[in-house]
């Protein structure tokens, strides 16, 4: 295969080819398919794009290649696919030069972040996991920046749906995890993020563009309109209020107080959905740029005025009107605030954590009311209910029923959207009041989840537990707590090793990253990606003591209650890594 150039191999005679029909061209590059049928040579990748399977055993017909594995059926002359699935065969240049028939041995692209950006996006549209996968490679490969395809995904996810959803929140959750992960974990947060946004549009609705008001408003107006459209269940009128805010270059801390206003209309919105998904849109535009605000935030508003309160439940008004304790107790708020203020250092979190998790709603209240007079603020409420609500995870029952977990999970979720906004609002005296009903709504929503603690499970590792019978070298804890996932009820396990962990004074951040690949490599739920987000941004609040501690065991037990999975999507990632890498599947893992 002597070449007159450096790009160019020979591949044979044109009297060969037309005798076999087929070449296969091998060398130091990926096997390559030639073709001659009805007269013309053509060139293209010897391995099936679906699963590597050789094309030059399938079968030629009327200018259609069909791969015998699968039958994917391919262009001869483009490489372009019939069937969306198998996505598209990579074609090389041809030449025939004196009888002879020349290839060009390069399988790259003259614009290979346009070429992979265009396949995202085709996988997107059409929710093709393998080519979603081979489409984040792709961009990794060519350098892409990982906020570059959070960007192109999310926006894709708002303009192709009619109102933020799961899919979404799940991009942003792990987009938010991205600078604590290795390259393969952060493939796959990228690859699950990509494709929970492609099933989530899948069939929907595309958004309807809704404009700004042709008016300047004060934002206190804005943020009063904002409720009324809310409690009146007026989405347009909400969307276009929110608009204008955005058009008249609001910032991002009133933004966020005009929405969690709003949303706190209700109790407890959809079990906390509301505001976590509103959370998580703040959270999309700080990775990928607030100049996208118009195009993103607006589409958390249908889902917040058409939420359903928890004042509409029986628990809540049933034997103790929790709404009614909630609505008195927000009207006392501007009397407790000022004498508050005056008060400094106030540290009491744990404690009032603690009360927090009491039976009695009137004392609960009555914590809150106390700590504000001491000189707590807004956010140290707010910081003490998520500790409060991941206790509730770290000492959940196992004799409870499997979905009660979900029930715990919502109130923690919920309390760490609500702290992430606090923050994001900041001093604003005039939102105290707004944050605090979230809290007094939040406090509530933990009170009615104190049976999933009758008995509470004891957090291991307490007490002076030695768990002599773990292992002590760091990376054999790590590798004996994803075997814990790999088995079911394993739940006391995964929370022993974990405090294990700590009890030997290992850095958290290796098991942060083992707590990622245990969600990364299932088929995971919406929830459990939430639970592990949620759980390392509190962890990074309370750091490295006895309360981060808990936190992370709580997002193991979580998490254990949740493993195995089938772990197909996994496969599907390792697949598509297989086939950027050349190898050839149907010959094993030793192809690659």
């Amino acid at each position: 295969m002597d070449s007159p150039t450096e790009e160019f191999v020979l591949a044979g005679s044109l009297a060969e080819l037309r005798a076999k029909g087929r070449l296969v061209v091998h060398g130091g590059h990926r096997p390559i398919l030639v073709v001659y049928d009805r007269g013309r040579v053509f060139a293209l990748d010897n391995r099936c794009p679906h699963m590597g399977f050789p094309l030059d055993r399938g079968s030629v017909d009327d200018g259609i290649l069909t791969c015998h594995w699968h039958h994917a059926r391919f262009d001869l002359e483009s490489g372009c696919t019939f069937d969306l699935w198998a996505d598209d065969a990579p074609i090389c240049p041809v030449e025939v030069r004196n009888g002879e028939i020349w290839v060009k041995t390069t399988f790259g692209h003259a614009d290979p972040v346009g070429h992979w950006r265009q396949r995202l996006e085709s996988g997107l549209a059409h929710d093709i996991n393998l080519v979603i996968a081979k489409a984040v490679l792709g961009q990794l490969a060519a350098r892409v920046p990982p906020a570059d395809l959070v960007r192109q995904v999310a926006l894709f996810g708002a303009q192709n749906r009619d109102g933020w959803g799961v899919g979404l929140t799940i991009l942003t959750a792990l987009a938010n995890l991205l600078p604590m992960l290795p390259e393969e974990e952060a493939y796959l947060a990228l690859f699950h993020g990509a494709r929970r946004v492609a099933a989530d549009c899948d069939g929907e609705a595309p958004r309807r563009e809704r404009t700004p008001l042709d008016s300047q408003l004060e934002p206190t107006v804005l943020k009063r309109w904002l409720r009324r459209w809310t409690s009146v269940r007026h989405r347009e009128a909400a969307e276009r209020t929110l608009l204008t805010a955005i058009a008249a270059g609001e910032k991002p801390s009133m933004l966020a107080d005009a929405l969690l206003a709003a949303a706190t209309e209700r109790a407890f919105a959809d079990d906390g959905h509301t505001l976590d998904f509103i959370n998580k849109a703040f959270e999309c535009l700080d990775l990928i740029g607030w100049e996208h605000s118009a195009a993103l935030l607006p589409s958390v508003v249908g889902r917040m005025v058409a939420a359903r309160g928890a004042e509409e439940s029986t628990s809540w008004r049933q034997p103790v009107d929790l709404v009614a304790l909630c609505d008195e107790t927000t009207s006392q708020l501007p009397e407790l605030f000022p004498a508050g203020r005056r008060k400094r250092g106030w540290s009491s979190h744990v404690a009032l954590a603690q009360d927090l998790l009491g039976d009695d709603p009137a004392n609960i209240i009555e914590a809150l009311k106390a700590a504000i007079l001491a000189g707590a603020a807004p956010s140290d409420l707010g910081r003490s209910l998520a500790y409060g609500a991941a206790l509730r995870v770290a000492r959940f029952g196992n004799a409870n029923e499997h979905a009660d977990w979900e029930t715990a999970h919502h109130v923690f979720t919920y309390a760490n959207a609500l702290e992430q906004l606090i923050k994001r609002i900041g001093t604003d005296r005039d939102s105290d009041v707004t944050i605090v009903r979230g809290v007094l709504h939040g406090a509530m929503a933990l009170y009615l989840t104190r049976y999933l603690n009758v008995p509470p499970a004891r957090i291991l590792g307490e007490g002076g537990e030695q768990l002599d019978d773990l292992p002590t070298d760091p990376e054999a804890i790590r590798a004996a707590l994803l075997d814990a996932f790999d088995r079911q009820r394993q739940v006391d396990q995964a929370a022993r090793l974990v405090a294990r962990h700590f009890q030997l004074g290992h850095p958290p951040a290796r098991l942060i990253v083992t707590l990622g690949l245990a969600v990364l490599r299932e088929d995971a739920g919406f929830h459990a990606y939430q639970m592990l987000e949620a759980g390392v941004r509190q962890f990074a609040v309370w750091g490295d003591t006895d309360e981060g501690r808990h936190i992370l065991i709580a997002v193991a037990r979580y998490l254990a209650a949740h493993s195995p999975t089938e772990r197909a999507t996994l496969q599907t990632a390792h697949i598509a890594r297989r086939l950027m890498q050349g190898g050839e599947l149907h010959r094993g893992p030793e192809a690659s």
